[in-house]
């Protein structure tokens, strides 16, 4: 499992011209699934995300994790973070879970996330959706499941 997470002011996602997800203060999280993904795995990870410090506290340290500073998250399906670019230049998706697995895993993913963080918003698995945001910092940082959990 891949968490693509920017830090953002606000950020929403957008399906055919109607807002499906929206946010201010919090995480914009792209989530990409692998065929070895698993429900343990996806809430390993979403621990690890929600202990995360990357806000600033009253001295301007990085400090605060998103629940600190009672943030939203804005999450939106990702199957293009397994993309496989070594060979040619069409990538690759061969790494990507199949879209039932990776979209009952994202909606496992949403609901493990509803029950920890008061406000968290979606984009639509599968839909061609187009997502705006304003990254604050710019910070982002990438949680790979291959590094941060050891099986």
């Amino acid at each position: 499992m891949k968490m693509l997470v920017q830090r953002v002011k606000h950020a929403k996602v957008t399906v055919d011209g109607n807002v499906t997800g929206a946010i201010e203060q919090g995480y914009l999280v792209l989530l990409g699934v692998a065929p070895e993904d698993t429900t343990e795995i996806m809430e390993k990870m979403v621990d690890k995300l929600l202990r995360l410090r990357i806000f600033s506290d009253e001295n301007d340290k990085i400090n605060l994790s998103l629940q600190d500073v009672g943030g939203s998250l804005l999450l939106v399906s990702q199957f293009t973070l397994y993309a496989d670019c070594r060979k040619g230049n069409r990538p690759s998706f061969v790494h990507a879970a199949p879209p039932a697995q990776a979209e009952a895993l994202y909606e496992a993913c949403k609901a493990y996330c509803r029950e920890r963080v008061s406000v968290v918003e979606s984009g639509i698995f599968g839909a061609d959706m187009q997502v705006e945001l304003c990254n604050d910092g710019p910070f982002t940082v990438l949680l790979d499941s291959a590094e941060i959990i050891k099986n």
